[in-house]
């Protein structure tokens, strides 16, 4: 019989053990679609994200790009293709991941589990930070408590009360929803499916309706993962991507939910799927910001790439006549792009971006 576990041990365990989700198999891309999958046109967004670091930091002679849950690396590739030849030249690509590194990843990237020190440049986070293992807690008479998990099977019991520094954090920043409670309103997706099949029909709340049992995931590892990684850039800017909610907006029931071969399934931490929760985005901007001592910025991502150049919009039917083959180019970018920035799936996404030692002002577009 196996013992009952915390959440959050549960997903180490099952994420990151010796034979966990992200430590074995074909990675990511085989179970989901996220930004850096989905089009070119993100890491386009993300030269342009770079150049702007670049000027701010006067053109170092060596520019680090940290990519924290680099998955297989397919964002740093991207970005070495794209970047102009004399910026490309410069940069000293980093990516960071528990696995062990892809055969064919191009020699010039560095791969290692840990962040590394000194950063000057640009440290990225793309859905890293909704993979940090959680507590997950359930709202009862008696006040919150912690839930325990059967590794096995997930199902749930009620366990003891949260600690002393994750009560604080519930009180700060997931209070209790007033009973009754109105359902809230319809997050934007958490990955894109990889197969068309949808959802598994038990999955969790998430996309069944709330049971209204009033459950949050508990933050303070996340806060704490963020503000470590903002601790290791000297000068530049931590971006942080990912799906999130904000303090007056939480979900009743939580987001925890799970994901494998391209459907979202039941939430069982034994090693067989993702296991994920969305993002309190502002509690960890908050902890960002005491590392940096130095405000931030947090859009959605439609803003940020519209700001950044990715436009959405259809290419003119006269380009059709004069250039056909130009006019179908077009159209597939203004494609990719809208995906990229549809409120209602990858748009709907966070961008926290965290300047330390740079003015916001220089490393945000508008």
């Amino acid at each position: 019989m196996t013992s009952p576990l915390r959440w959050r041990d549960a997903m180490e365990r099952a994420l990151y053990g010796p034979d966990g989700f992200f430590v074995s198999g074909a990675g990511p891309a085989a179970h989901f679609r996220t930004s850096v999958h989905a089009s070119p046109g993100f890491a386009a967004c993300l030269v342009r994200q770079l150049e702007m670091v670049d000027a701010a930091l006067g053109h170092p002679a060596r520019l680090d790009v940290v990519d924290v849950g680099a998955g297989r690396g397919e964002l740093l590739r991207a970005l070495l293709a794209q970047a102009a030849p004399e910026l490309a030249a410069r940069i000293r690509p980093v990516a960071v991941e528990r696995a062990t590194r892809p055969p064919d990843l191009p020699p010039e990237i560095d791969w290692r589990p840990d962040i590394p020190d000194g950063i000057t440049g640009l440290l990225l986070a793309t859905e890293w930070l909704d993979n940090v293992p959680v507590d997950v807690a359930v709202h009862t008479p008696e006040g919150w408590r912690v839930l325990l998990v059967d590794p096995r099977t997930g199902e749930e019991t009620v366990g003891p009360p949260p600690s002393p520094t994750d009560t604080t954090w519930l009180t700060a920043w997931w209070p209790p929803a007033p009973s009754p409670a109105p359902s809230p309103a319809p997050s934007p997706v958490i990955k894109e499916f990889v197969a068309a099949e949808g959802p598994d029909p038990d999955t969790n709340s998430l996309i069944t309706e709330a049971t209204g049992g009033g459950r949050a995931e508990i933050g303070v590892g996340r806060d704490l993962a963020w503000a470590g990684a903002v601790g290791k850039v000297a000068r530049g800017l931590a971006l942080a991507v990912d799906y999130g909610h904000l303090r007056e907006s939480r979900p009743l029931d939580g987001t925890l939910t799970g994901y494998r071969g391209g459907r979202q399934v039941p939430p069982v931490p034994d090693g067989s799927c993702d296991v994920t929760a969305h993002v309190a985005m502002d509690s960890v901007a908050s902890a960002g910001e005491r590392v940096a001592r130095c405000a931030y910025s947090l859009v959605s991502q439609r803003e940020a790439l519209r700001a950044l150049g990715a436009d959405g919009g259809r290419p003119p039917l006269s380009l059709a006549s004069r250039d056909p083959a130009g006019y179908l180019r077009a159209l597939a970018t203004a494609s990719a792009a809208a995906e990229l920035t549809d409120p209602a799936g990858l748009g709907g996404h966070l961008w926290l971006r965290q300047p330390v030692g740079v003015a916001l002002d220089a490393v945000v577009a508008r």
